[in-house]
């Protein structure tokens, strides 16, 4: 690599994250300069840093929702509207007789 292109390297071309001394670290490169300066403003709007920031849309996009209620649920509440406290279950009909085969 020439010095022209390490000259074009620049510190702020990536954001370091650093989770903690047990947790993962995770280092991006290429951020487009508009998307790090939108979420330095994000972080700082937020009252915290832009690490903590990252950390939290990361923790947005991959984890569950926290209290959100189980599948179960969210059925339930669903078909609450009906007013039913069983379902009804239609009456038995016969079953047909199977087509012989080959015989």
């Amino acid at each position: 690599m020439n010095i022209a292109a390490l000259a074009i390297i620049d510190y702020n071309d990536g954001i370091a994250i650093t989770l903690g001394a047990n947790m993962a670290a995770l280092t991006i490169r290429n951020i487009d300069d508009e998307v790090k300066n939108r979420l330095r403003l994000q972080a700082a709007q937020h009252g915290c840093s832009m690490e903590q920031e990252v950390r939290e849309i990361l923790s947005r996009a991959v984890l569950p929702k926290r209290n959100q209620p189980a599948f179960a649920q969210r059925i339930q509440k669903h078909f609450a509207a009906l007013e039913l406290d069983v379902l009804p279950i239609p009456e038995r009909q016969l079953v047909r007789t199977p087509p012989a085969m080959g015989r």
